[in-house]
């Protein structure tokens, strides 16, 4: 029984996913779209936990792979999460754990900048997905 739950939740999280990410073009420079994010998100109220320099790491890590290809000039992922929401997601599905913590993703990509966020599935956790909206947008407006 425990297998089959399992296997329906990451069908449902796996179509959700399938969708691809939610993007938002950002009008400068990648480091300022970094700090309007970040501003955007503690605006909230909101502690960003870490915050992963995936460009950085691509970058750095290419030609251990045998790769010489840029897939990012930059690229950063905040992580972060809401007492409130998460609670609030988990207490209707103890599975919503698999959704913490929430990650907002700046990345400059052929010489643009793009924020963005992966879409959540249908249900409680479309809260999480509208706050996530709401601090792209602010960010993207700065």
């Amino acid at each position: 029984m425990k297998a089959l739950s399992f296997a329906l939740s990451m069908g449902l999280a796996s179509a959700a996913w399938a969708e691809g990410p939610v993007t938002v073009p950002f009008d400068g420079s990648f480091d300022d779209a970094t700090f309007a994010v970040e501003s955007a998100i503690v605006g909230e109220g909101l502690v960003i936990d870490y915050v992963s320099h995936v460009g950085e790491m691509m970058n750095r890590t290419g030609a251990d792979v045998g790769s010489d290809a840029e897939i990012f000039a930059a690229a950063d992922v905040f992580l972060f999460c809401s007492a409130v929401l998460s609670r609030e997601m988990m207490e209707a599905d103890p599975m919503n754990i698999m959704h913490c913590p929430y990650g907002i993703f700046v990345a400059e990509r052929e010489g643009e900048v793009m924020i963005g966020y992966r879409p959540y599935p249908e249900g409680p956790m479309k809260k999480v997905e509208d706050l996530l909206a709401k601090i792209v947008a602010e960010a993207a407006d700065q």
